[in-house]
């Protein structure tokens, strides 16, 4: 294959059928002498985002044993299209993978932050509300841009879920991120956590199953983005099954929560609310599951192309990374037929091109 590559077909999301060509990994609209067609007729999209995974979590949620496997991870969300990934806290650092140019794009949010036995075992640093912001400025200098925050989990002296951080502390700590140049994200399954969030800042709220609609308000005029990861809230009926027992109160909250997740996520992007697709894969949710939460994104009332551009446009741009712009860095994917009419079309990548190769 020539050093320099032609693709023609109709580049989204303008709607515009175009002729682009890859030289020494950066997209020009200038025709390329010599340049091998490798897609003619096909949709371009900016490479898919997912905006809400876990590089190096295993299944069961622990951490992966090695790098091998948290590339392999990262191998899977390519094959589906994922040119770029958020990684919403990992106990593994992944930088090293950086060195390998046929994986996505990993941007950090270091690890997750708990309050003590607050959280998935092993996973998060637990600390004490006193040491939160501390830990904050360190998790900022040490990620992409990111810090994640726990800001709910089950309370076993409720028997339910609630808030980890007093609502001065997280005033302190998202402060100190945004003095660090990072934003803020928080997971929350629950109501009673975010209020304190959101007059705190925070800039993205991840799963946000417990939004109201005067929630949804204050995060419409603030610009707090919200990552729904409704292929993860699919799972809500057997968290709560397999903790009924224990904690009756929590199964009910959360059978509660899965029945309106749909309809809070629609009422967030009618409101304003930017939205975009992430799938929270490791763990328990298999990687390379993007198109699964763009679909599920559209079910629950975004128009389809709306939904689409949460996963690959309006993500980028989220996220501070180029789309298909002349003299940008090319992470491209190309489909068949319009994804846009027909969403199932992202299942099926015809051409990815990443880092200006294609693979």
């Amino acid at each position: 294959m020539s050093t320099a590559v032609h693709i023609a077909g109709v580049v989204l999301p303008e709607g515009e059928h175009r002729d682009l060509w890859v030289r020494d990994g950066r997209i020009t609209f200038e025709p390329v002498p010599g340049a091998e067609t490798v897609s003619r007729g096909g949709w371009v999209l900016p490479g898919l985002v997912d905006a809400h995974c876990h590089v190096g979590i295993a299944t069961g949620g622990s951490p992966v044993e090695d790098l091998a496997a948290a590339r392999a991870q990262a191998h899977v969300e390519r094959d589906a299209g994922v040119l770029a990934l958020r990684d919403c806290g990992s106990p593994v650092d992944t930088r090293p993978l950086d060195e390998d140019a046929d994986l996505p794009r990993i941007i950090r949010a270091g690890r997750h932050l708990a309050a003590p036995r607050r959280y998935i075992p092993g996973l998060a640093l637990e600390l004490e509300p006193a040491d939160l912001v501390a830990e904050v400025r360190v998790q900022a200098r040490r990620g992409d841009g990111w810090v994640k925050l726990i800001g709910d989990w089950i309370d076993r002296s409720l028997g339910d879920l609630g808030p980890e951080w007093p609502d001065d502390v997280l005033a302190a700590a998202i402060a100190a991120a945004h003095e660090e140049g990072a934003r803020v994200t928080a997971h929350t399954f629950g109501t009673d956590a975010l209020p304190g969030l959101i007059a705190a800042g925070i800039d993205c709220v991840e799963h946000g199953t417990g939004l109201t609609e005067e929630l949804i308000g204050r995060m419409a005029a603030a610009g707090t983005a919200v990552v729904p990861t409704l292929v993860n809230v699919a799972n809500f009926p057997g968290f709560a099954a397999a903790g009924e027992k224990k904690f009756p109160a929590y199964a009910s909250t959360i059978r509660r929560l899965h029945a309106s997740a749909g309809a809070v996520v629609r009422a967030a992007f009618d409101a304003g609310v930017p939205v975009f697709a992430g799938t929270d894969a490791g763990g328990g949710i298999a990687h390379g599951v993007i198109a699964d939460e763009i679909r599920a994104l559209a079910a629950a009332g975004l128009p389809a192309e709306a939904a689409l551009a949460a996963g690959s446009w309006a993500a980028r741009d989220w996220l501070g990374l180029p789309c298909v712009e002349e003299g940008v860095p090319a992470d491209l994917v190309v489909y068949d037929a319009d994804p846009r009419a027909d969403l199932d079309v992202l299942a099926r990548p015809q051409l990815t091109v990443l880092r200006g190769r294609v693979v």
